[in-house]
């Protein structure tokens, strides 16, 4: 017999809610192309627009204000992408893009290409050491040449440490300016209220999988009045900003996701939020160095989000501390990316002003809606013992 795994890597991927597997399967085995024309084509139409409609409802914009995309990471792409050739099409000035050094790298990597292909001249704007945007480096960087900033993208909630970033003060600068302002709310949407209306955002991205919904399906919600220049050209689905058939059974498993997590958002937000800080201060009593990044517990739930724990183990590596947990049946994910199988330190706590060492010794466990109490004292009892072989193998 093995133990049943304890997995605490929702901002990862959380597991789809068994709405969302209800809704998804019951149009998979049915035929029909939702361009077409005939009675199988107009049924799978009608399955996404209503769809569409509940997705609406649920963060308080325009149905035809939602373009279906393949997940958050297309979106950002086509925001970023898709907004700065717009406006720069319109006024050859426009040719800055604003956003902060912790933005997801599917921000970051679009943004940076941008600079190095398209002539962009990028700004990322620097943060406090709980990964809050510094609102008047930005004030400063605006007015330094408004009429030359293309787009601001400033991330709803930090995917690494769960910031929630001042998205009201974001705005209320750039409509001084006329400037759009995008926002990836991958992990705010369910998690945090979310309102597309009166966050006063041009553009917000979310995905499905982030919120019980399936793999491989997200949405960019872009306000009527934003010009947007498709990344792909083809059939002109989706007011011509992303062409391709639409998946139908997946944006019906997507909406039933979100129509979900925004009706039980606050139920949920009190529910995990108190196993997160259960699990945060009984770490730390374990190992008394441990600390938290980010938020702190007291400074209130409209700093951080409600499931995120990520910590800090002085004199440890995480990618040891990963593998010893996951060898005990615990999974959760470490504060640094790999890449090409090299550990690299994280740009979000580097930005934060960690050294790369302390950058390198961090873990994220993050809370979704399957998490239980019996896998808090799980980490909890496993994490003492984990952190001292993790220190014994770099003496």
């Amino acid at each position: 017999m093995t133990s049943p795994t304890v997995y605490l890597d929702h901002a990862a991927t959380t597991p789809m809610v068994p709405a969302a597997v209800e809704a998804m399967t019951a149009h998979l085995l049915q035929v029909g192309n939702p361009s077409s024309l005939h009675a199988s084509g107009r049924h799978a139409r009608r399955v996404v627009e209503e769809s569409r409609e509940t997705i609406a409802q649920a963060l308080n914009c325009r149905p035809g204000e939602i373009v279906f995309t393949s997940g958050g990471t297309e979106a950002d792409n086509l925001a970023v992408k898709g907004m700065f050739w717009s406006r720069r099409a319109e006024d050859p000035r426009r040719t800055r893009v604003l956003t902060t050094a912790v933005e997801h790298h599917a921000v970051l990597d679009p943004v940076r290409w941008l600079g190095e292909s398209e002539g962009a001249d990028v700004e990322l704007l620097p943060v406090d050491d709980r990964a809050r945007l510094d609102v008047e480096a930005l004030r400063a960087a605006v007015e330094r040449d408004p009429a030359g900033v293309a787009l601001i993208s400033v991330m709803w909630a930090n995917n690494e440490v769960g910031t929630l970033q001042p998205i009201d003060e974001v705005v209320a600068l750039a409509a001084e300016h006329g400037i759009p302002v995008h926002t990836d709310a991958v992990q705010a949407v369910g998690h945090v209220p979310v309102d597309f209306a009166t966050s006063g955002v041009d553009a917000l991205t979310l995905t499905g999988h982030k919120l019980g919904g399936p793999y491989g399906v997200g949405a960019l919600v872009v306000g009527r009045e934003i010009s947007v220049r498709p990344l792909v050209h083809g059939g002109g689905q989706e007011r011509d900003i992303r062409s391709g058939t639409l998946d139908t059974p997946a944006i019906a498993g997507f909406a039933a996701a979100v129509e979900l997590a925004v009706k039980q958002q606050a139920e949920h937000a009190a529910r995990v939020g108190a196993l997160r800080d259960d699990l945060v201060r009984r770490v730390i009593d374990a190992v008394p160095d441990a600390h938290l990044h980010g938020a702190q517990l007291d400074s209130g739930q409209a700093r951080r989000l409600p499931g995120n724990a990520h910590l800090g183990f002085p004199g440890c590596e995480g990618d040891s501390l990963l593998m010893l947990l996951d060898a005990r049946g615990i999974e959760c994910s470490t504060g640094s990316a790999c890449s090409a199988g090299v550990p690299q330190p994280s740009h979000v706590l580097l930005a934060m002003g960690c050294t790369a060492e302390a950058a390198r010794h961090s873990l994220r466990f993050s809370l979704g809606h399957t998490t239980t109490q019996a896998e808090v004292d799980a980490v909890v009892e496993a994490i003492g013992p984990v952190v001292e072989r993790a220190r014994a193998a770099r003496r």
